[in-house]
């Protein structure tokens, strides 16, 4: 009986571990950000992005209309970003932010709220900061959708996972502005006007409702979730076997005292 006893103690353990290795993998793989693009200095744009983060390599989808259509009879280019705060969660800027009162808030005014370019949102190539700017790689037109896979850095998914990263797309007509903003040139690169550098659009990226487990269930493809429910009921399998272990040890013990 003391033998029995003895064994049943790391049995029981053993399926406490297995059963615990099973849960936390459900944890691991793909997770899940979204948010919705609001209005900013009276673009009257709207639109949504999902980004989904797996290790370094994340997926960016992304809807928006309603933003300046035509420049110079050629599609508008909205150059657009993940900004990232390393402080407090980023936010999107108020009127309140527009400093020098020509009744927008540039680029600049916005960055005490959203912080700096963490990832640049671009159609190809590079994605960090080196092509920020860089108009033939920026969404073009008034609606568009965006869909890439890329590696992101890990500042950028550092400040996602701590709700600190905010997509903003950049791009007003300057039809719809000051005389004073609509003349201003860009404090970001000089040769273009205000207007193409200011935030039309902007929101925090917060996490999804539910992350996704790795692997697809529906494939079989590389997927752990076999795994993960075979872990499970060996770890319930080996508890149960520890918990009639000592039933039996407590008959054994009843009939002997008999």
């Amino acid at each position: 009986m003391r033998k029995l006893h003895m064994m049943a103690v790391p049995v029981m353990a053993l399926g406490m571990v297995a059963a615990t290795a099973a849960g936390a993998s459900a944890h691991e793989g793909t997770h899940s950000y979204q948010t919705e693009l609001k209005a900013l200095n009276g673009s009257g744009a709207s639109g949504t992005v999902m980004v989904s983060i797996d290790g370094d390599q994340a997926t960016v989808t992304e809807k928006v209309s309603g933003l300046a259509d035509k420049f110079m009879d050629a599609p508008y280019p909205h150059v657009q970003h993940v900004h990232i705060t390393t402080g407090a969660q980023g936010v999107c800027p108020t009127p309140a932010s527009d400093k020098n009162g020509d009744g927008i808030v540039d680029t600049v005014e916005g960055m005490p709220s959203y912080g700096m370019i963490g990832t640049t949102l671009s159609t190809k190539g590079a994605t960090d900061a080196s092509t920020a700017t860089d108009l033939k790689v920026a969404g073009m037109g008034g609606s568009y959708t965006y869909e890439r896979t890329f590696t992101m850095n890990a500042k950028t998914i550092k400040a996602i996972e701590a709700g600190n990263g905010t997509v903003v797309v950049h791009g007003l007509d300057p039809a719809t502005l000051s005389k004073k903003a609509a003349a201003a040139k860009s404090n970001l690169v000089p040769e273009l006007p205000l207007a193409a550098t200011s935030p039309a659009l902007c929101g925090t990226l917060v996490a999804g409702q539910m992350d996704m487990p790795i692997g697809n269930p529906e494939t079989g493809g590389g997927s752990t979730a076999g795994m993960d429910n075979g872990m499970i009921a060996l770890g319930g399998g080996l508890v149960l076997l520890a918990a009639g272990a000592g039933v039996y040890m407590v008959r054994r013990r009843q009939v002997g005292q008999n």
